[in-house]
């Protein structure tokens, strides 16, 4: 059936297992980039791959090493690796139709990333793009937490129950400011849409207006849309995926 998920496993650069699932289709393919810590099955995700199997649209999905269903441990991979874990999966997806990346907060930033550098990704919809998460996180905790993170090169992921555990190497916030530094001064042009809710308070969306203002410097003909709306970081009211949805099936 053209519908029906395969199981991918691309080897990283570490022979550690990247997993996902792709389903083939034509036209187009929408491949999904989650954000920090997020699994790669949640409810914006199945909610595409739906609409995928609808307009008979191709879909993949993935985890990054260190999380979910991939193989290796979070503590051993920082920024750099999982932007490689999105990049091999891009790669693979250039067998198929023209590609689509749709990214959700830190996967918001990274497929901003996959766009400038992958001639066969035409679009993109990021939703509250986490531009530089981690330099912005670094800045935003008290000064003594920041020099003990700095001097042990590590600090506990502890903003919730779920993640308190997970330690966090300095390298993350060394190379989102080396990422975020070498913004484009002349962006490859891909039709792109940011989505952000007004509501959001943990990628405030001001973060992403500032963005398309500098872009806008940039390319003043730079083919970008900013669409805010009612909602928190999570963007997951049966309104907001409403909302999501349209934006993913308006895409020409």
């Amino acid at each position: 059936m053209m519908n029906q998920s395969t199981r991918i496993e691309i080897p990283g650069s570490d022979s550690q297992l990247i997993v996902g699932d792709r389903i083939p289709g034509q036209e187009r393919q929408l491949l999904f980039v989650t954000g920090f810590l997020s699994k790669r099955w949640g409810n914006k995700s199945k909610a595409l791959a739906d609409l995928c199997r609808e307009r008979g649209w191709g879909f993949c999905c993935f985890d990054f090493r260190g999380n979910g269903e991939s193989e290796g441990a979070f503590a051993d991979y920082t920024l750099l690796d999982w932007l490689e874990d999105a990049r091999s999966v891009t790669k693979m997806l250039a067998d198929g139709p023209p590609v689509t990346i749709i990214g959700s907060s830190l996967g918001g930033w990274l497929a901003w990333l996959l766009g400038q550098e992958f001639s066969h990704v035409q679009q993109l919809v990021l939703l509250a793009p986490a531009f530089n998460m981690m330099g912005k996180r670094a800045k935003d905790i008290s000064p003594e937490r920041r020099q003990q993170w700095q001097e042990t090169g590590w600090m506990p992921w502890d903003d919730d129950a779920l993640h308190k555990d997970l330690p966090l190497s300095w390298k993350w916030v060394e190379e989102s400011e080396a990422l975020w530094a070498r913004r484009l001064d002349s962006p490859r042009r891909v039709s792109t849409r940011i989505v952000h809710g007004l509501q959001d308070v943990v990628i405030l969306p001001k973060g992403s207006w500032e963005f398309v203002e500098h872009l806008l410097t940039q390319d003043p003909q730079y083919p970008i849309e900013l669409l805010l709306k009612t909602g928190d970081h999570r963007f997951s009211s049966p309104a907001n995926l409403q909302t999501f949805l349209e934006v993913a099936h308006r895409l020409q």
